[in-house]
Parts: C-alpha cells; structure tokens; sequence
C-alpha cells in the first residue's frame, strides 16, 4: 500500500490518486464503486474510468482535467461541478477536489483527488475529505488520539519520522514514542485536554523505532465531536533535529570564538610583561614583541586555513621558520597532526629559535645552515621528538643572561609532558624537544605543501634603498599609518598622506609625485578597486597592506604583493625593495 493511502481507504468519500504523469496510482472501494469499475493502476486517468464533461456538456480535453491543470500549473484550478460519463455510459454529478502530493523533499510526486458524487454529497462531508487529504498528503507528522491516549490515525509524515507503519501504531498507546522520562508530560496533557484547557505549543523529544531520539515541535489541538465535546487530541508535529542542531553549533562557536579571543588577548598581555621583564631598552622591547605577535598571527593564519580544527608540524615549521630563514633550512619528517592549542604553543616556541638563530646562530652568518627534523618515538606514536640543529656558527658561546625565549621553550614542553634539551655546541645550538602530543586531533581540513625533505627558500633580508623616494600611504588606522609613515622616513623616504578615505587617495595620486604606494585593501568596509585602479593608470608600483585573506583584494589585481598584518618589518622591507626595483624614474 502506498504510504498515506490507509486513511484514503477509510473514507466513504471517493478518492483516488495520480502520479506526476497524471496517472492512475490509487483510489478506494468508495470510488471504484461510483466508477462502477476497477480500472488498473499505472494508466493514464483519462483512458481510465471516466470521461469528464463541462456543465454545458462540453468535452473536457485531458490536459484540462484539475489533477492535469494542478500539476502543470501548480495552483488548485476553481471547484466546479463536472459531469463524469462512466464505461457503460452512464452519467453523474462530482465535484472534484484536487492536492498537490508531496514528498519528503517537497517534490511533486502526483496528486490526491476527493470525487464528490454532488446528489450524495454535503458540504460537511466536502471539508472532512478535504481534511483527510490534507492529512495523507503533509509533510508533518500528523497523530490523532483519544482522551485515554490510544492512537487512532497516523499518517506517512509519521511513518517517515518514526519509522512505524500505521498498523503498528493505530490502536496503540502514545506513550510508545515517548521516552520514559517523558511520560508524566503526556499524563499532564491528557489531563488538561480533560479539562478543556488551552495546551500551547512546544518543543520535546520522541523515540523512532529504532530507539534515535528525535526533536520536534509539537502541537497538541482537542478534536470534539458533533455535540462540542472533547473526545480526543490531534498532534501535529515537526521534526527539528537539524535545527537544535544548527543552534547547539552556533551557542558551541559563540562560546569557542569567547574563549579564543579572551585566550589570544592573555597571550598577547603574558608575552608583553615577560619581553618587557627581558628587554633593557624600548626598542629591544618593539622588536621582541613585536616579533612575538607576528608569530602568534601566523599560528592564527594556519588555524584559519585549517578550519579551525588544526594543521600538520611541517606547515608550522614551514611558516615560522622556513619562510623567514631563505634557502639555509632543511625540514623533514613525517606527517604530525597538532591541534589548535599545540600549534600555538608550539609555534611561538618556533619563533623564539628560529629569532636567536637570526640573531646570534646559524641565520646570521653566510655560511650557517639549520637542519630540523622531527620523528615520532619508538611504538609511542603520539610523542614527537623535534631535532634543532645549527652549524656553520663561529665562536658560538652560551648567553650569559637566562632569557625569556630559553623559559618559554622548557615550559612549553613540560606542558606537553616532555622536556627540552639544549646545547650551545662549537658550531651552534643544538636543541631537541620532546612533546606528548594530545591523542587522535581532528585532520586540518586544508593544509600548506609539506616540505617533503626539500630545501624552500625565501628572499634574503634586505634594508631597501628608498632614499627620497615618494611613497604614498592609505590606511584608515591612524596607528599604522603613523607607524608604517615612521617606517618608510627611517629608510628615507617622502611619505605622501596618509590617506585614510578612498576619494583622498585617488586625489593625491592625480595631483602629487608618487613613486610607489602602501595601500589597505578595505577601507571603512569598503573595497580599494578605484585606488588600485588609478595607481595603475598611471604606472605607479604598489602593494597592499591588510589582514583580510584574497577574498578582500580587488579581482585584477591579485598578483599585486601583500603585506600582511601585523606587519613584518622584514617582510615590509622586501617588498619595498621589489617596489623600489620597479620605479622607472
């Protein structure tokens, strides 16, 4: 039987219904006795039982029959009265009732059609086979019970949501579909349908045959008979689990996006007080924690790439080191998955290296080389041990002060219930990590190429020659105009701006001398299309300076260079250097 027809099949109204070619598909005993007839399923209805005829005794063409004219326009045509000429001839009044069926995913499949035989008809018992079609054919589970909670109707939106077929829950109690510790909430509302109590709307948990439980949303309505007394409830019901679960995702990302920008601010607050703590002078303090932001960023960038959910130890070397330190680096081993927390903590560990490497170790001399691989400990496969060995380093002497760094790197690997080992060999510092790494992270969804054993190299540090250079500023930031304005008159140049607005910069580039440009690429919320245009107009190099990812770049001007923020002075410094190559005049 087809799913929605058992109520169908109760009625003493004539019904039948068609599939989305207008083809016969079912009908009951209530029509095949007004057809006079049992005509075959799966032939079209106009070659079937009947012929319909205007009252004026017009032929009715079969593309104008209500079920054809509501599945090809998709509205219910105007209730007229017809006459039906049968097989043998014989002529009757009806008056037809057509709906769309539907199914789970709100396609039409075909149609359910209540065929009134007007001389037997009313009009109560139009509006109850109304009714039932409506019932058989929705899409939300429709229960019916009596004031003792046994179930007498369930259509095929419950069957569909439950997974009980009608036979196996008509007569049954409700209570079937209710968990145990959800009883007492039926008794309460029996009890208030008994007292003709307004019951309103809400949300609740059901059982699926299965044993899943299910959220919906229910609606609980009294059914009276003739005489006005409540004889029973009508529920209708919605299934919400995707909703519940859209919200539960929303309250858990509000909750994570807290906790992540409370966590960063305290990194940030920590990292300032211990540089201050060991920094003798202001600018050793800006270089330090500044260096240690730019970090931070950079584990934030991967997190972002990653979904959030993590990424691999070879992208995390690959951005806090590789990147910086050109082709004097060698990075191998095997795939490690860490998760948010560890690719903070372990990056700024990264960084604190890879800066005493630059500043006293093997990236500050031409001929030291850096060597880190990393391998998992024998049968232990979430412990990692990371090998940071320097070569190539004249005079290499202990540091004569305990710095921040050398804390930073023991107490992260405590954390992880490991230990640092560290030496300051002849020929460089040789450092070696062990982590016990949380087990089973989720795999970052997106990754950077792992460095497979390659050697990746990077631009070498360069201090530009800008040395009365013209160079435009816009930013919307006053604290980094200003600074990035401190920055290129360091190197000196003749800053022009900055220009905080769009319309000022593309006024200053029509009227002044500019030899290169430093542009944010959003401005107020808005994109710089018309700047980056009108630099280009007039041949002028630039790059642009933001903390947006691609997606905020003007479309033809993606090959342009980026300088991210937080800006890195090194990174800065090179690509003014490649805008200073490319000045014509």
């Amino acid at each position: 039987m087809i799913p929605g027809t058992d109520l169908l099949a109760a009625l003493s109204v004539p019904a039948y219904m068609t599939d989305s070619e207008n083809r016969l598909a079912f009908y009951n005993d209530a029509a095949a006795e007004l057809w006079q007839c049992r005509p075959p399923c799966g032939e079209p209805l106009s070659a079937g039982p009947m012929r319909l005829f205007m009252p004026n005794g017009v032929p009715l063409a079969p593309e104008e029959w209500p079920t054809a004219r509501l599945l090809r326009d998709g509205e219910l045509p105007p209730t007229v009265e017809l006459y039906a000429q049968r097989r043998d001839g014989s002529r009757f009044s009806a008056v037809p009732h057509p709906s769309l069926l539907r199914d789970e995913n709100g396609r039409v499949i075909g149609t359910v059609n209540l065929l009134i035989d007007v001389p037997h008809s009313g009009q109560g018992d139009i509006e109850a086979a109304r009714l039932a079609a409506i019932v058989a054919s929705s899409d939300d589970v429709i229960i019916s019970k009596n004031l003792d909670g046994v179930i007498t109707s369930w259509n095929a939106a419950a069957t569909r949501v439950f997974g009980y077929e009608p036979e196996e829950m008509v007569g049954q109690s409700i209570l079937k579909i209710i968990p145990p510790e959800l009883h007492s909430e039926e008794q309460q509302i029996l009890a208030k349908l008994k007292r003709g109590e307004r019951i309103s709307h809400y949300d609740t948990v059901r059982m699926t045959k299965g044993g899943q439980r299910v959220d919906i949303s229910l609606t609980v309505s009294p059914l009276r008979d003739r005489h006005g007394r409540i004889v029973g409830a009508s529920k209708v019901a919605r299934d919400v689990t995707e909703r519940k679960r859209s919200e539960a995702l929303q309250r858990l990302l509000f909750d994570e996006l807290n906790h992540r920008v409370k966590n960063t601010l305290a990194i940030v607050t920590a990292l300032a007080s211990q540089s201050l703590l060991k920094t003798s002078s202001p600018e050793e303090f800006a270089e330090s924690f500044t260096g240690r932001v730019e970090a931070l960023a950079r584990a934030h960038d991967l997190l972002m790439l990653g979904q959030m959910r993590g990424t691999t130890l070879a992208d995390l070397v690959h951005e806090q080191v590789i990147l910086a330190g050109g082709a004097r680096i060698y990075a191998d081993g095997p795939r490690v998955d860490l998760d948010p927390q560890a690719v903070v903590q372990i990056g700024l560990v990264l960084h604190e290296l890879a800066t005493n490497a630059r500043k006293y170790g093997a990236l500050s001399t031409p001929n030291g080389r850096l060597n880190i691989t990393w391998a998992h400990m024998p049968d232990r496969e979430r412990e990692v041990v990371i090998h940071w060995r320097e070569s190539g380093v004249p005079n290499m002497r202990p540091p004569q002060a305990r710095g921040f760094g050398t804390t930073l790197i023991e107490r992260t690997t405590q954390a992880f219930g490991g230990r640092a080992t560290i030496e300051f060999r002849p020929g460089g510092l040789a450092c070696d990590l062990q982590l016990q790494l949380r087990d089973d992270p989720s795999p970052p969804a997106l990754r950077l190429p792992p460095s497979n054993g390659r050697r990746l190299a990077a631009p070498p540090h360069t201090v530009p020659n800008l040395e009365g250079r013209r160079i435009l500023v816009v930013d919307d930031e006053l604290v980094i105009a200003m600074d990035l304005e401190a920055r290129l008159s360091g190197l000196g140049c003749i800053v022009i701006g900055p220009a905080a607005t769009a319309a000022a910069a593309i006024a200053l580039i029509g009227s002044e001398e500019i030899d290169a440009a430093l542009v944010d690429a959003n401005l107020g919320g808005h994109r710089v299309d018309d700047v980056a245009a009108s630099l280009a107009q007039r041949h002028i190099p630039f790059a642009f300076v933001t903390g947006y990812g691609p997606e905020a770049l003007p479309d033809t001007f993606r090959h342009v260079p980026v300088v991210a923020k937080p800006i890195n002075v090194a990174q800065l410094n090179e690509t003014l250097a490649a805008l200073a190559a490319s000045i014509k005049r």
